[in-house]
C-alpha cells in the first residue's frame, strides 16, 4: 500500500516534443497578436524554433505571455499565449510544434471507433469531426473490421451499431494535424458529431499514418540496447562479385493478378542471365514467417512489414529480391519503401479486370468474399491503387514472359543489372 500511495505516476512532459494547439487568436489591439492554448506536450522557451501546421511555416517564439507576466519557460499542461517572431497567418485549430519529429498532417487516416448512437454508422455519410481544437466535416469511408469484445477477434463489418467497437478509415474535407493516440492523447483523439442533431455519435483513437495498416510494430522501438554489427564485406564488393546492384521489386495487385507467377518468371530469367534473385510471396511467407497472422488490415500490414525487413537484409547481402504481395494500402507500401530505401525500391502494379481475376480463381476466394466468408481486397475490403508505380502491367493482355521481360527492362533502366 505504501508503494501504491507514493509511486511516481506523473508524465515526464519534457521528454515529449512541444505541441500547442491554437484555441484562440488573441488580438486586443493592432500592436499585439498572440496565440493562446494549452500545451499538450514538451517544453517551450523564447527563442525556440517552431513550425506552424498544417502550413509548415517556420518561425521562432518571441514571448510566452500569461496573466502573471512573461515566462522564461512553459510546459504541459500550462495554458499560455505565445507571440511569434514573424507575422504568420495562424488560426484556431492549427498547431504550433517543435520542428523536429513533427506531428502528421493529412485528411485521411484510420482510427479505432466506439459507436455511441442508436442509429448505425453510415459509411460515406458526412459528420462533424472534432479533433483537438479543430472542427471539420468528414466521413467514415470504410469500416475495416468490428471487434468481438468477448474474444477480441476482428470480424468483417460494413457498419457499426450502438456500443460496438471497430476500425474505420476517416476522410476529411481538409487536412488536420494529428498523432497516434498512443503518442499524444490530445492530438490522437476525436469525436464524431451528427450534423443535424449535434449529438455526439462516436469517439475515436487515431492510429499512425495509414492507421490499421501500420500497427504497433512499424513504430516499435527495439527492446534493449541493440546495435547492428558492421559486415566485413562492403556492399560494393558484393556488387562487383555478383555483377548487379541490389533491389527490391514489389509486385502488387489484387489476388490472381499474376504477381507470384511473374515474380518466379523474373527470377528464372535473371538466374539464366547470371544474376542472383529470390522471391518472397505472400502465401509462402504466411507458411513460415507470418504463420501467426490473419487477414485483417493490421495483419496484412504486419505481413508486409516483415517481408520488407527480410527483403532489406537480402539487399544488404547483394541480392535482388522479388516480393509478391497484395499490400492493399498505399501507406503500407510507402512504409515498405522507407524501410528498404527509396534507391533500392521498385513498385510494379499488376492489374486485370475483375471478371478475369475471378476466372483464374481456382480456390473460390472471390466467391467466399462475396458470401462474406473471407476478407478480400477488391471485393469486401479496399484496395488502393498505387499512386505512382514504376511500372504497370496489364496481365489480361500480356503473358507471363512479356511481363517478366518488362520487369527486367525496368531493372536495366534503373541500372540494377547491366
Amino acid at each position: 500500500m505504501h508503494l501504491l500511495e507514493t509511486i511516481q505516476v506523473a508524465v515526464d512532459n519534457g521528454a515529449e516534443r512541444f505541441r500547442l494547439p491554437v484555441q484562440f487568436v488573441n488580438r486586443p489591439d493592432a500592436a499585439f497578436r498572440g496565440y493562446s492554448g494549452t500545451i499538450i506536450g514538451g517544453t517551450v522557451r523564447p527563442g525556440d524554433p517552431v513550425a506552424v501546421l498544417p502550413s509548415g511555416k517556420s518561425t521562432t517564439v518571441a514571448r510566452i505571455v500569461t496573466m502573471d507576466g512573461d515566462l522564461d519557460e512553459a510546459f504541459a499542461p500550462m495554458a499560455v499565449t505565445l507571440t511569434l517572431a514573424d507575422e504568420l497567418d495562424v488560426s484556431r485549430g492549427e498547431v504550433i510544434a517543435a520542428p523536429r519529429e513533427l506531428p502528421h498532417t493529412a485528411e485521411r487516416f484510420d482510427a479505432d471507433l466506439v459507436w455511441m448512437a442508436e442509429d448505425d454508422l453510415v459509411p460515406g455519410k458526412t459528420y462533424i469531426v472534432k479533433q483537438g481544437t479543430r472542427r471539420v466535416t468528414g466521413r467514415v469511408q470504410t469500416v475495416r473490421f468490428r471487434v468481438d469484445v468477448d474474444t477480441l477477434r476482428h470480424e468483417p463489418a460494413s457498419t457499426l451499431r450502438l456500443n460496438e467497437i471497430g476500425r474505420g478509415e476517416l476522410v476529411l474535407t481538409e487536412p488536420v494535424v494529428f498523432e497516434a493516440y498512443g503518442t499524444n492523447r490530445s492530438l490522437g483523439s476525436l469525436i464524431l458529431i451528427d450534423r443535424i442533431t449535434n449529438a455526439t455519435v462516436g469517439a475515436g483513437m487515431v492510429l499512425p499514418p495509414g492507421g490499421s495498416v501500420h500497427g504497433a510494430a512499424w513504430d516499435e522501438t527495439p527492446h534493449g540496447e541493440l546495435h547492428a554489427p558492421v559486415s566485413r564485406v562492403e556492399l560494393r564488393e558484393r556488387e562487383t562479385r555478383l555483377g548487379q546492384r541490389p533491389a527490391t521489386v514489389l509486385l502488387t495487385g489484387l489476388a490472381k493478378s499474376g504477381k507470384t507467377v511473374v515474380a518466379h518468371a523474373v527470377e528464372r530469367k535473371l538466374f539464366d542471365a547470371g544474376h542472383l534473385a529470390t522471391v518472397l510471396d505472400g502465401q509462402s511467407f504466411r507458411l513460415g514467417m507470418s504463420r501467426d497472422l490473419g487477414f485483417s488490415a493490421a495483419a496484412r500490414s504486419e505481413n508486409v512489414r516483415r517481408a520488407a525487413e527480410t527483403a532489406r537484409l537480402m539487399n544488404d547481402a547483394g541480392l535482388i529480391c522479388l516480393t509478391a504481395f497484395v499490400a492493399p494500402e498505399e501507406a503500407v507500401r510507402e512504409r515498405a519503401r522507407e524501410a528498404i530505401g527509396g534507391d533500392r525500391f521498385l513498385e510494379v502494379y499488376l492489374t486485370a479486370p475483375l471478371d478475369v481475376l475471378k476466372e483464374r480463381d481456382e480456390y473460390g476466394l472471390y466467391d467466399a468474399a462475396e458470401e462474406g466468408e473471407a476478407n478480400v481486397p477488391g471485393i469486401n475490403a479496399d484496395f488502393e491503387e498505387p499512386e505512382s508505380p514504376d511500372l504497370v502491367l496489364a496481365t489480361d493482355s500480356l503473358n507471363v514472359d512479356a511481363c517478366a521481360d518488362e520487369i527486367i527492362a525496368l531493372l536495366r533502366r534503373k541500372r540494377h543489372i547491366p
